[in-house]
């Protein structure tokens, strides 16, 4: 199952007139604009995904910021990008190298569908190539996909607990979050006790591409992937975590996703908290 597709590959899907259902999830913390930026400029054919309304379910302490979605809401929001079948292309891309539309590319594939991508280097890469862009909105006829749940596999915050020795547990945030230096959002500052720095953005290069496999790979052998029994990905509410499950996909490296992350650790009073690096 191929993770990425680079520009030039959707191009000429979209020249040949393949069908291919192209969504656009320009979302960031700190950033509630993203559909105005999505009315300015897409990429042709592209429908706007609402990450806050349409990614997740309302935030509750219990569950964190982003909980996953209801599943019959996300099936329903699927029919109206126009998704019909289990085995329709479907490409996810944002302008912050992925790190949003990676929540889209899992919750896609953990709802079982068998060809979802993450347009590689985004629009950004879309841009640099020189390909056209247009303004307004797009619709799609609505789709009739039936999804399933659980073809990812996610752990939670009492496995995260039991986790012992054998589970890896990768931080997917900014080395200053990890540490407890700052903290923007949650309820404390620093990491889950036992965790890994990992951020998420080394996993791209200066143009907001992937790195290449090799690279990752190494990557997360430094981390200690390699001899692991088991990896898990956490980060703030589980959004970015997505992506770092997607870069160690593309290592060649199956991990597990925390949905809660650090807002739903870092909530509850009984949980112990680390800092430093």
């Amino acid at each position: 199952m191929k993770t990425l597709m680079d520009v030039q590959t959707l191009r000429d899907r979209m020249t040949s007139g393949l069908q291919t259902v192209l969504l656009d999830v320009r979302w960031s913390l700190g950033d509630p604009h993203g559909h105005g930026h999505y009315r300015s400029s897409h990429i042709p054919g592209a429908m706007y995904v609402d990450l806050e309304e349409q990614l997740c379910s309302r935030p509750v302490p219990a569950l964190g910021r982003h909980p996953l979605p209801d599943p019959d809401a996300f099936q329903e929001t699927a029919r109206q990008w126009g998704i019909n079948r289990p085995d329709d292309v479907v490409v996810a891309y944002d302008d912050s190298g992925n790190l949003a539309a990676a929540r889209l590319w899992w919750l896609l594939r953990d709802a079982g569908l068998r060809s979802v991508h993450l347009l590689d280097g985004g629009l950004t890469a879309w841009r640099a190539a020189g390909y056209e862009l247009e303004g307004g909105e797009e619709q799609h006829c609505l789709g009739s996909v039936e999804l399933g749940r659980g073809a990812m596999p996610v752990i939670d915050l009492d496995g995260v607990r039991r986790g012992g020795e054998d589970l890896l547990l990768l931080d997917a945030r900014a080395p200053e979050r990890f540490s407890g230096e700052y903290e923007p959002v949650d309820p404390k500052a620093g990491h889950i006790p036992g965790a890994r720095s990992a951020p998420t953005t080394d996993n791209l290069r200066a143009d907001k591409t992937f790195r290449p496999p090799a690279e990752l790979r190494e990557r997360f052998a430094r981390l200690g992937a390699a001899g692991a029994g088991s990896v898990a990905v956490y980060c703030g509410s589980g959004i970015t975590a997505a992506h770092e499950i997607a870069a160690l996909e593309i290592a060649g490296i199956p991990a597990a996703l925390y949905p809660g992350s650090w807002s739903q650790w870092s909530s509850r009073p009984d949980l112990p908290v680390a800092t430093g690096a």
